[in-house]
Formats: structure tokens, sequence, C-alpha cells
């Protein structure tokens, strides 16, 4: 078709290393100092929506982090599970990876040997 795939794949990583440096700027800029792993919360819980949706899944991890924020936000606003919101995430990681492992939106694929 005319398409070079691997300049695609070269712009397409480009792409995203930059928009994740821009993020990583904006993060920054609202942290009182900058220090190595201020960004491994965030990075937590981008991965823990992109399992819960789906991996590869767009609309899935879309799906996966409004549950994630409208669960931790309930759990923040009970007074005897606001200290467990982190504990949380990580349960929910550990449901979905126990009874649905494709992710909410995501679909299992058999792999053949």
């Amino acid at each position: 078709m005319g398409i070079n795939i691997n300049r695609i794949i070269s712009f397409t990583f480009g792409l995203g290393s930059a928009l994740a440096g821009i993020a990583g700027v904006f993060y920054a800029m609202r942290a009182p100092g900058i220090e190595p792993l201020m960004g491994v919360q965030p990075g937590l819980r981008a991965f823990i929506a992109a399992v819960v949706g789906g991996i590869g899944n767009l609309p899935g991890a879309a799906l996966g982090g409004l549950l994630l924020g409208l669960l931790e936000t309930y759990a923040g606003g009970i007074p005897g599970l606001s200290n467990y919101r982190d504990g949380i995430a990580f349960a929910i990681l550990i449901l979905i990876l126990l009874f649905k492992p494709a992710g909410l939106l995501g679909r299992a694929q058999v792999e053949k040997v």
C-alpha cells in the first residue's frame, strides 16, 4: 500500500514519548518538589486502569480509569475507608486478574501452540 511501517512505528513511539514528557512536566508543576519516584503512583493507577478495561482497548482503558476513579473517590468519602484508597485500587486489580484476565471489555484469545 506504500505505507512505511517502520516510519509509522517510529512516529507513534515519538508521539507517545512527547505526550508522556508533557504530562510529566504538568505533573511536576503541581508538586512542591521534584524527586525521582514522583510519578510512580500515577503510573500504577494508569496501569491498573488499562488492565481493568483491557490492555490494547482504548474504550476499555477509559472505562477502567473512570471506574477506578469513581471507586477511589467513593472510598475516600467513607470515614473508615479513606485510608485504604491505594489498597482499593490494588484489590480491584487482583479481582479483575482473577476473574476476567482479559479486562472488562477485552476478549480472551486462545493461543495455539
